[in-house]
């Protein structure tokens, strides 16, 4: 495996996309749909949606550039933002002026652009998604999402994705198979009866949507063909002419060759991302469902290994260029502007017998050393471990990983698996799940959206509301009042700050359902997916969409911020105050109030930081406390149902889930003091992964503390972040040592997922001193990776911040 090659073309690709320090936006999507909805408006939404789909890919500017051999464009301009206005414009219309001058979020907007958004967007005020949300919210409801102690901006101006389709099905059927098997569907359905009448529209969209597609594939079939016409260089003018020929082959018919099952599959990803935001679209399994494809056309001769490589980073490249506009607060919590578009290779299938084996392949191989080449942010690479994993390949895996650029990430079938057939997932369909966006699971093309990603909950903000009457330290209202405080010192034992801290969680996790009520009801109604839909089981045979309840399975989970400070918190208030009587209940709020400020309250900031048991350092102390204290939201959780709970999917629960991403870092810039030493402002810890320089024993004892919490019962993912130094696994010794470390985190430990970020504190330093030297370095953020530069300086110092071990 050669990771120190990378050809011209792609290089040069690459220097292009990383170098656009402020990307365009892009205004066609948004014309294309205001248009078509004003000229449909007696016609149901979900048909105003494939006639707006339709029109917009009859009429957006295609392209073929950078000499790029997997094609497709989502805007109009290199790494453009596109809008869609049907989510919201209130932050568009609040925020046009500033977007530019955003930290770590800016885009370029011209006057041009200006004018045609303050054109477009006064018909869509009052009929968004996010104004829709608003009408429905109670006035409790609106007044604690003010408060940002739940957080669900993302759910409504954005679509759902957090998913990945079935592209085997596509690859089989090609695209005039998939529309004839929902004609098939049409003709058989009964029109006479109410929910009849609704498949009609169902089917009709997606029929609409799908000869939009087959007509957007001939357009740059025939922008090959004429670009070919004119290409002077012969290597060139054979690879357009190629290109041109795989675009017809695929609008139709299934794919013949690697090349076009490849293009196909990043088409499907495209329509996809044109068709909805919503982030988290991921390939799935795709060394699974184009390894035929890749070792056909090797041992024929029509493809080397070389070029194949090429053709996967020409792929990646495209994935990158993708880009995604957030409101100013939504961008923070999601730092660099990622769009978490997973890969997922490795792991187990089932033989013909029904038992399982190691699933790595050759484009296994091919696909993890084509990201090790790249180096790029996109596609966001994850591992499935098993404890079978062939040792070669995961030796390779630590050879990209010391590549620096926080890939490939973990996750463990020896969780995933059993736990999702408890869940009652077929064992077949358990076998084939894959990771999604950051680390989250689910089964490709069966099951629903979002897997992860509902609102977020701010838990060390609620435990300060439990230590203070119920009282918000933040906003100072208290939505669930008691007569328990710090202040008043009439906490009797610490077994009444745990009752406290049960009640006001339960309280907001009711909430955070609530919301999620609202968002998804407001969702179905407005914003279907309907190409989406197609590709995703049972939803033809069900004449449904996803968000209707046409998945085969329809399991949800929200993102708890700040794991790690509330097992801290809880541990310094059980140690310290009632254990030992080190400090008083009244001596805490008051320094929790004045945010430690003055000599006294930073000595006792001391006492809480250095005598108190932390998290990370396989202390019983502090894990078991931070186990109980999650369970209290999981056992609450279990009570709720989503929307699509006995509308036709197997399951339709909540289950917990850590990948908070980077909202660690804004939910602490709005959080207050806390008892762990914490200063207000500053960030929460991330994922459930230790508060940075806490976790003091190396990543051992971190692996022993995470395997306490009750990882099977979070299966929207349990994120860990490790950061080694470039040393630490600069020897094969070494690397051998971080497998084996590896293998006993899974395979004893019952870790959910793991990955690493190995570049070392001095470089980061460097990066933030003078970026435009470091346009290219990549780092892990959260359960993605981002260019460092791109970055707000919040953002990188949390990472800097971080506690880099050594094995």
């Amino acid at each position: 495996m050669d990771l120190n090659f990378l050809p011209e073309r792609i290089k040069a690709h690459k220097a292009e996309l990383v170098n656009i320090v402020t990307p365009p936006i892009c205004t066609e999507r948004a014309e294309a749909y205001t248009k078509a909805y004003q000229a449909n408006e007696d016609k149901p939404v979900i048909v105003q949606r494939a006639l707006a789909l339709e029109e917009h890919l009859r009429t957006r500017t295609i392209w073929i550039k950078h000499d790029e051999l997997v094609i497709g464009n989502q805007a109009s301009k290199v790494r453009a933002a596109p809008i869609f206005p049907e989510y919201t414009v209130r932050w568009i219309e609040a925020e046009i002026d500033e977007l530019a001058d955003r930290s770590g979020a800016g885009f370029a907007v011209t006057e041009q652009d200006k004018q045609i958004i303050h054109r477009l967007t006064p018909y869509w005020r009052g009929k968004t998604v996010q104004d829709r949300c608003y009408g429905l919210f109670t006035d409790e409801q609106q007044d604690i999402l003010a408060t940002t102690i739940i957080k669900a901006e993302g759910n409504m101006t954005s679509g759902d994705a957090h998913l990945a389709v079935d592209n085997e099905k596509i690859l089989e059927l090609g695209m005039n198979g998939l529309i004839e098997e929902v004609r098939q569907y049409r003709a058989t359905n009964d029109v006479s009866t109410f929910e009849g009448l609704k498949k009609e529209q169902f089917y009709k969209a997606v029929e609409i949507v799908l000869l939009a597609i087959q007509a957007h594939m001939v357009r740059y079939a025939e922008l090959a063909e004429s670009m070919a016409n004119d290409e002077a260089r012969p290597a060139r003018k054979a690879e357009l002419e190629m290109i041109a020929a795989n675009c017809r082959n695929v609008s139709t018919d299934a794919p013949e060759t690697f090349w076009q099952a490849l293009q196909l599959s990043y088409f499907v990803q495209l329509m996809l991302q044109i068709e909805s935001n919503g982030h988290s679209v991921s390939f799935g399994r795709m060394d699974q469902f184009l390894n035929d494809y890749y070792v056909r056309d090797l041992e024929n001769g029509a493809i080397e290994k070389g070029f194949a490589l090429e053709l996967l980073q020409s792929c990646w490249l495209k994935l990158l260029e993708v880009n995604k506009i957030r409101s100013g607060a939504h961008s923070k919590a999601s730092a660099g502007s990622p769009l978490y578009q997973n890969v997922c290779i490795g792991g187990q299938k089932l033989n013909k017998d029904g038992t399982p084996e190691d699933a790595v392949n050759p484009l296994s191989w091919a696909i993890l050393e084509s990201c090790g080449q790249l180096r790029s942010t996109q596609p966001n690479l994850s591992v499935r471990y098993h404890e079978g994993l062939d040792q070669a390949f995961l030796m390779d895996c630590i050879e990209v990983i010391k590549c620096g650029f926080g890939m490939p990430a973990f996750n463990n079938d020896e969780i995933v698996i059993p736990e999702f057939i408890k869940l009652g997932v077929e064992k077949e369909d358990a076998y084939n799940y894959a990771s999604i966006g950051c680390i989250e699971t689910a089964v490709p093309g069966k099951w629903g959206y979002r897997c992860t990603g509902m609102s977020f909950i701010n838990f060390a903000r609620i435990l300060l509301a439990a230590l203070n009457e119920g009282v918000d330290a933040t906003s100072g209202k208290a939505f669930l009042p008691h007569d328990k405080s710090l202040v008043k010192g009439n906490f009797a034992n610490f077994a009444e700050v745990m009752q406290s801290w049960r009640d006001q969680v339960r309280y907001y996790t009711r909430k955070s359902i609530e919301i999620d009520t609202v968002v998804d009801t407001v969702l179905e109604q407005q914003a279907q997916d309907i190409f989406c839909s197609s590709l995703v089981d049972n939803c033809l045979e069900r004449g449904k969409t996803v968000k209707e309840g046409g998945a085969k399975y329809d399991w949800v989970s929200g993102l708890q911020v700040g794991i790690a400070n509330l097992g801290n918190s809880l541990a310094a208030v059980k140690h310290l105050v009632f254990d030992e009587a080190q400090i008083s209940q009244p001596e805490l709020a008051k320094a929790l109030a004045e945010d430690f400020a003055g000599s006294e309250n930073e000595q006792l900031r001391q006492r809480l930081i250095n005598f108190a048991p932390k998290y990370g350092n396989d202390d019983d102390a502090v894990d078991s406390l931070l186990a109980e204290a999650y369970q209290a939201y999981i056992d609450e959780l279990a009570q709720f149902v989503n929307t699509r709970y006995g509308r036709g999917p197997i399951g339709g629960g909540y289950y917990a889930g850590t990948s908070s991403i980077s909202a660690n870092v804004p939910f602490g810039a709005s959080t207050m003091a806390t008892p762990d030493g914490r200063k207000a402002t500053t960030p929460l810890a991330e994922g459930a992964s230790p508060s940075s320089g806490s976790d003091r024993l190396g990543p051992t004892a971190v692996y022993n503390s995470v395997g306490k919490i009750q990882v099977n019962q979070i299966l929207g993912g349990v994120l860990l972040n490790q950061k080694l130094s470039p040393a630490a696994v600069a020897s094969e010794g070494d690397k051998l040592k971080l497998s084996m470390l590896i293998r006993t985190f899974f395979n004893h430990h019952k870790g959910w997922h793991v990955q690493y970020n190995i570049v070392s504190r001095d470089t980061l330093l460097a990066a933030k001193k003078n970026p435009e030297q470091y346009r290219d370095l990549v780092v892990r953020v959260a359960g993605y990776s981002a260019f460092f530069t791109a970055l707000s300086p919040d953002a990188q110092d949390d990472i800097i911040a971080r506690t880099e071990h050594d094995l």
